[in-house]
Order: C-alpha cells, then structure tokens, then sequence
C-alpha cells in the first residue's frame, strides 16, 4: 500500500504540545454548538420576517461591534495575560449564548433582540477570537504551526459539517430553544480548555528596558509554552490600554505589505461572494427542503473544507505561500460563481418537493468553494503568525478576526441586497466573478506577494 506520511494531516502538534491538544479539543466542541447557533439564528430572522434582506442586516449587527472591539481587543491581547483575556471573553459568550436560549423559550419574537444579541455576541467574539489566536504561537513550535493550522481547520470545518445540520434539524424539529439550549451546554468545552491553560503574560518588545525584564517574575514552563518564548519572563502589565496602542498596530501593518495583502484578498473574497445569506431562500425558492436543505448546504461547504485539512500533508512543505493563496481565492471564486449558475439552471419555481440533481450540483460546488477558502485560510494565518513579532500579533490578530469575521458579515449585506434586486442565482455569479477580478487587481499591486518565500519569510 502507498504510504500516507505527508499526505494525510501531521498531528504532530497534538501529541507534542498538551495546552494544543486540550485548546483544539474544547474549541472543536464547542465550534460545533457555535455553528449551530448561527444557523439558527439566520432560520429564525428568515421566520419572522421572510426576508433574505432581513437576513443580511444580521451581517451589519455583528460587523459594527467586530470593527469598535476587533482592534482594541487586539491591544489587550499584548497587554495583558493572554489566558486571562480569552478566558473573560468565553465567558462573556456563555452568557450571550444564554439569553439567545431565553428569548426562544419565551418566545419573544423580536428581531429587534435577534440584532441586539448577535451584536453583543460579536462585541465578545471580537476580543476572544484574537486571543485564542495569538495563543498558539506561544504553545507549538514556529516550524510546526501550518500543521498546527491545518489541524484547527480541520475542527472548525467539522463544526461548520455538522452544526448547520444539527442546527437546521434541531429548529424543524423541536424549535428555536433547544437549539440554542445545546449551545449552551457545548459551550463548557470552550471554558474548560481555555481555563487549563498555562499563563501567558505578554512578552516585552523590543522598547522594554532590560532593568524591567530583569525584575519581572518568571512565568511558564517549558511544559506549558513551546519554543524559545517558554520561560519568557512576563512583561510589566500595562495597567491602562488606550487608542494610542491600536494606532501602534495599524502602523505596524502599514509597513507590512504581505500581511496587509493576506487581509486584502481576504476581504474581496468575503465580500464580494460570501453565499450564506443567500441559503435560507434557496432551500425554499429553488431546491426546495426548508430549513434541511440550508442545513444541508452549509454543511457541503464545511465538507470540502475538512476534506482539505485531512488530506493537508503537504501544505507544510510549500514553499510559495502567497501564490498558493491567490489560486485557492481564485479557486473559491470560481465555485462560488458556480453554485450561482446551478441555481439558474433549475431556476426559482418554489418547488414542493427537493430537486436532488439541483441539490447534488449546488453541494459539489460548495465544497469545492470550502477545500478553497480552507487552503486559503491555512497560509493567511501563517503568515501572519511567522512574519509578525510576539508584542505585535495580538493587534494584528484584531485586524486578522475584523477582516475573517467582518469580511463575511459586510458579504452577506452586499449579496443580500444584490439578491432583493437581481435574484439569488445571479448575486451568486456575479460575486464569484467579481471576487477573481479584484483579487488579482490587488496581486497586479502587490507582486511581491506572489513571490512570499516560507523559507525566508518577509512581512
């Protein structure tokens, strides 16, 4: 039998690093409740309303906090205990994740507190998500983190398979709260892991006086933290964190042209043809199945992208990173553009039953979109961890969550707004189209991203 090593994932960070393992098991558990949640949360809007408009705005609740927070929580990140941060952001999601349970169970029927909650759901995540990332770098080795990535994409395209389909199956079936009840409870897994963390204090920067490194006390142990930052001693906390620390980050970037591009054809690819918002009235409009059918076709894209991440071996050989990244935007346009043409050929008839051939077609190119987006997402975050210091990457991992987060919320404003107007199947091709072109408008200004050397990496 041909051999597998370097085909299949390396786990190679789970077994050396304990902090990993336990992190990427709670987070995979309680991503999964997460994704749920979002589909849930899209179905009930869809319900009250029945409107893919009404939908989208969704996007402009959970932009806005992503923007105010996003960078700022990004500065707390380098400020402070990293571990700390992540763990009161978690909570705060634990209590947002409750009251979306308790409007269901009283059965408010507000989209008005559907906005208010997802907005302080974004206020939160805005904060946690830049921790949690800028945690890994301290817990597994610099050569092993595209392994390390991989593997997250992975578990967050598990959860992004079966939560939609959990989710839509949960709302047909038994209704809104049960579904955001069992959010609830998966969520614990996320507080567990992030609270078996070990410390981890910010690391000095370069403009710290070596008088201050000397007092500081040690924190860590080479158990705990991987690489040269082990036994890193903490940095003097920074008691107060004002604006001036975010505008640090966004000079940083500014000087930085292959990680201010990773976020630039991030952004287009997001914006211009990110498909969910467009699910919920084609599962009614076009292939039929309800809330099954969107459940359904979430999942397509998640399949694709676990796909990818299992069979992701030789992503931690490649060398030209850039360019690898403006094929698979390139890819993920393509099949976006697709999934368009698929819904104008069984067109909108509101049929009763599913069209399966419809169905089978439209998975396909989903798929094809997630192993895309999944390659893509691999590299970007490399990237940005290896050609970005300690001191510095917990503001950047602010403007990295504002893009990965923003990026599709603002998308699903533009498609559901091109939907009102032109119909689903052509928003659909239109943005895919749209994506491939300004993407490589970008590039045709940034050649030296096409060239990015994982070998000798250069920000």
């Amino acid at each position: 039998m041909p051999r597998l090593d370097g085909i299949l994932a390396d786990t190679t960070p789970l077994r050396v690093s304990p902090p990993f393992r336990r992190l990427w098991w709670g987070l995979g558990v309680s991503n999964l409740g997460s994704q749920l949640t979002v589909v849930a949360v899209g179905l009930q809007v869809y319900a009250l309303t029945g409107s893919t408009l009404a939908v989208g705005v969704l996007g402009i609740f959970a932009l806005v906090p992503l923007v105010a927070l996003g960078l700022y929580g990004g500065a707390l990140v380098d400020a402070y205990d990293r571990r700390k941060v992540a763990l009161l952001a978690s909570w705060a999601l634990w209590v947002v994740t409750g009251l979306l349970a308790l409007q269901a169970w009283l059965d408010v029927g507000s989209v008005g507190v559907l906005y208010g909650l997802v907005a302080l759901q974004s206020a939160a995540f805005a904060i946690n998500n830049p921790a949690r990332s800028a945690i890994i770098p301290r817990l597994v080795e610099p050569r092993l983190l595209p392994a390390a990535n991989a593997l997250q994409t992975i578990s967050w395209s598990i959860a992004l398979t079966v939560g939609p389909l959990l989710g839509a199956f949960l709302v047909a079936l038994w209704g809104y709260g049960i579904a955001y009840s069992i959010d609830v409870v998966l969520f614990a897994a996320a507080l567990w892991a992030v609270w078996r963390l070990p410390s981890i204090p910010p690391v000095l920067s370069p403009e710290d006086t070596s008088s201050e490194l000397d007092r500081a006390p040690h924190r860590g142990t080479s158990d705990d933290v991987a690489g040269g930052e082990a036994g890193d001693p903490a940095a003097p906390r920074r008691k107060v964190v004002g604006i001036s620390s975010v505008v640090d980050g966004l000079r940083y970037l500014a000087t930085r042209p292959n990680v201010r591009t990773t976020f630039l054809v991030d952004l287009a690819a997001m914006i211009l043809a990110f498909p969910r918002v467009l699910l919920p009235a084609v599962g009614v409009l076009f292939i039929g199945g309800g809330e099954t059918t969107t459940g359904v076709l979430s999942a397509a894209f998640a399949v694709g992208a676990v796909l990818a991440g299992v069979f992701s071996g030789a992503l931690s050989r490649v060398r030209w990173q850039g360019l690898v990244i403006a094929w698979a935007i390139t890819a993920w346009g393509l099949s976006i553009a697709a999934f368009g043409a698929v819904l104008l050929l069984v067109g909108s008839t509101d049929p009763p039953q599913v069209l399966v051939g419809g169905l089978a077609a439209a998975c396909i190119a989903l798929a094809l979109a997630g192993a895309s987006d999944a390659v893509s997402a691999v590299f970007r975050q490399t990237i940005l961890q290896t050609a970005t210091p300690d001191d510095m990457r917990g503001r950047l991992q602010g403007v990295f969550i504002v893009v990965v987060a923003g990026g599709p919320r603002l998308g699903e404003v533009v498609l559901g707004a091109q939907a009102s107007w032109f119909g689903e199947a052509w928003a659909a091709v239109a943005g895919g189209l749209a994506c491939i072109v300004v993407v490589w408008l970008i590039l045709r200004t940034q050649p030296r991203f096409l060239r990015y050397d994982a070998l000798h990496p250069e920000p």
